[in-house]
């Protein structure tokens, strides 16, 4: 097709196979699509998150695999605390990705996000427990 033409009805596709397609239904079956900037800053924020919780997650690895002057059990309950908040932030980056896109899509406010709080506190809980075992 040249420039100048425009694409027939049977060429363009219908809004209900465009929601088809697209997957989780749950999110694209709602509201109309929003910008495509918001959706792509969405899914930059959604990468953040996953980036965070693998530095746990590979944290909590090296803290247990590698020697460190630190009691046995403070290193391993240390390292099981980054697991867990890996594990947690990566469930929750996706969590956060769906309520964010289906909001936008609904033209609703965005919601306050706790993981904020859960992660500032488990680095705070962390730095405290490493320093009093190095100590």
């Amino acid at each position: 097709m040249t420039p100048s033409q425009t694409p027939s009805e049977d060429q363009i596709p219908s809004e209900d196979s465009r929601h088809r397609a697209q997957r989780p239904k749950f999110i694209y079956s709602h509201g109309s699509e929003p910008d495509p900037r918001y959706t792509l800053a969405n899914e930059r924020t959604f990468l953040a998150w996953i980036r965070t919780g693998l530095a746990f997650i590979a944290g909590g690895i090296a803290l247990n695999a590698f020697t460190v002057d630190m009691a046995g059990d403070t290193r391993k309950t240390i390292s099981i605390i980054a697991l867990g908040i890996g594990s947690i932030i990566s469930l929750w980056a996706w969590i956060s990705w769906a309520r964010v896109e289906r909001s936008m899509r609904e033209r609703q406010p965005l919601k306050h996000s706790p993981a904020l709080v859960l992660l500032s506190g488990t680095v705070f809980a962390i730095a405290v427990i490493a320093a009093i075992a190095f100590l």
